[in-house]
């Protein structure tokens, strides 16, 4: 049976066992999927041992994505700009290939899941980490009216914003109601917001966590308050997945009944 792989450290919270399972049982595919501890020092043997031994494919995650990205032979587009990637693969000549799928799981649930409009829209996006940078290109393919990149330390969102072409900010120098407004930092996870102005959300506003949680987000919360609306990055854990299973399996699973599942699972605990 074919074998798939998640490796980072940790690794036992890992939901993508359990994503994968459901797709393959959904599109009637044979394989089997596990966790791998990654290691730090031979974490690069450990990625040439599983294909070596015959192993299909492999998801990056937390913190070896860029490592993964400098052992791989042929890169994505979207990974090359990422500079990460997520997904590996073992091409038929045997080289390693590399994707960043983050993008496109995050766009597609905006756009697919939630019908949301990106094209001619003003995009905030708060934080300059590898979050922020994996999700990037494919945002900006979606041809909005501007992206401007907000952080504490500004020289980073400088440093993308420069690579990317688009804008950069303090916190404090936003000005104005943005249409959508992305949170790529981790700070919804310990029930820390950025310094938002009151000014740049209203009632048009749609808000985004890449971050999700059984509770809404503090960041969500924030949108209420100022009358918008939003969604977490649920659907984006799913969908970049489910992009990681296209690209292995050819076969495009249905997220839609997997993030209602998920979201059930996560109030019912």
């Amino acid at each position: 049976m074919d074998q798939y792989v998640v490796v980072g450290n940790p690794i036992a919270h890992s939901k993508s066992p359990s994503i994968h399972k459901y797709f393959a049982e959904q599109t009637q595919q044979e394989l089997t999927y596990s966790t791998l501890l990654g290691d730090d020092v031979q974490f690069e043997r450990q990625v040439r041992d599983f294909f070596a031994n015959s192993g299909k494919g492999m998801n990056i995650t937390l913190p070896f994505k860029e490592r993964a990205y400098a052992m791989c032979d042929v890169l994505s587009k979207r990974a090359e700009q990422a500079g990460a990637v997520n997904t590996l693969l073992m091409s038929e000549n045997g080289d390693i290939f590399g994707d960043n799928t983050d993008g496109f799981g995050m766009v597609r649930d905006i756009t697919h899941n939630h019908g949301r409009v990106l094209t001619g829209k003003r995009v905030l996006i708060l934080g300059a980490g590898g979050a922020v940078r994996g999700v990037l290109e494919p945002l900006l393919s979606e041809k909005p009216e501007s992206v401007t990149i907000a952080n504490r330390t500004v020289e980073k969102a400088q440093a993308l914003a420069e690579h990317f072409d688009c804008l950069a900010s303090t916190f404090e120098g936003l000005e104005g109601e943005f249409d959508i407004i992305i949170n790529g930092t981790s700070a919804s996870l310990s029930g820390n917001l950025p310094p938002l102005k009151d000014e740049l959300a209203g009632s048009k506003t749609w808000c985004y966590d890449m971050m999700y949680g059984k509770e809404r987000t503090v960041f969500l919360q924030w949108a209420d308050d100022h009358g918008g609306k939003g969604a977490d990055g649920l659907g984006m854990l799913v969908g970049q997945a489910a992009e990681a299973f296209y690209l292995w399996r050819q076969v495009r699973p249905d997220t839609a009944s997997l993030v209602a599942l998920m979201r059930k699972q996560m109030e019912a605990s």
